[in-house]
């Protein structure tokens, strides 16, 4: 880490004006015998908790050697409840998760998620990052998600409850008893932190310039295909798609494609 670096993780205002404390649900599977791979922390999106990566995610990353945790944002899950926070908050509570873990971590958001990570990593120096199907305050998927669902959408505009569709969410392959489970589960992110993905600065350069892993699906009816070239093309390559899936690319019928995609990326950076 340089000494720029240093200078930009520690910031006058962090320490002037810092965020709130809150407690924070981190769920987590290890594996039965420590390989030496980086440990693997997830974010989920708004409305998703840690839950939606322990569903199939973490204990699969276990069975593949890695470390796996999955931390809630407060307002979130089974953390504290914060309907006032940021996305200054939420990338807080991704740092100071990251920091406390044995050793430095690979960063995984999805969706809005996504974005939360990339302030992160101008925070902690991460050994690696993935963006899934990230929701990064891109215009055309704001326009996307208002033509495709605006009932749902509209709301979030004015500080209200964001719903997503079966359709949106999840491909046909999902049964649709286990897709009407899993969008019981969704909560909702502060407004503040909701009006802030449309109207947020371009993120700070990366602590360290890890590698950055863009993953999708051409097929998302949240993040459109463009997007996932535009958030890619940003950190210098195409986006890893999966079609045929859902925009919870976690929780699909399909999960395990993408998950063994990303794991065989990190093994086979292991000098990252």
């Amino acid at each position: 880490m340089t000494a720029r670096d240093r200078v930009r993780i520690m910031r006058i205002r962090d320490w002037a004006r810092p965020v709130p404390p809150a407690r924070r649900e981190v769920l987590h599977a290890t594996p039965e015998t420590d390989e030496g791979k980086p440990p693997v922390l997830f974010v989920p999106g708004f409305g998703h908790g840690a839950w939606a990566f322990a569903e199939h995610w973490l204990e699969h990353a276990a069975a593949r050697g890695f470390a796996a945790y999955a931390v809630s944002l407060r307002g979130h899950g089974g953390s504290a409840a914060a309907p006032k926070a940021t996305l200054r908050a939420y990338a807080h509570d991704v740092v100071q998760v990251a920091a406390g873990l044995p050793r430095q971590a690979v960063l995984v958001g999805h969706g809005a998620g996504a974005l939360v990570v990339t302030r992160a990593l101008a925070r902690y120096p991460a050994r690696a990052a993935v963006l899934l199907a990230p929701v990064l305050g891109d215009l055309g998927t704001v326009v996307t998600a208002l033509r495709r669902n605006p009932v749902g959408t509209l709301p979030a505009l004015v500080g209200g409850r964001l719903r997503l569709t079966r359709r949106q969410l999840f491909s046909r392959e999902l049964p649709e008893p286990v897709a009407r489970a899993y969008q019981a589960r969704l909560g909702r992110a502060a407004a503040r932190a909701q009006w802030q993905v449309l109207a947020h600065r371009a993120p700070e350069p990366p602590v360290g310039d890890p590698p950055v892993l863009v993953v999708g699906s051409p097929d998302d009816r949240v993040v459109p295909a463009r997007a996932l070239d535009r958030a890619a093309a940003r950190y210098g390559h195409a986006p890893l798609l999966f079609p045929g899936m859902g925009h919870d690319l976690m929780l699909d019928a399909r999960w395990r494609e993408p998950i063994d995609a990303i794991l065989d990326w990190l093994d086979k950076g292991a000098s990252f």
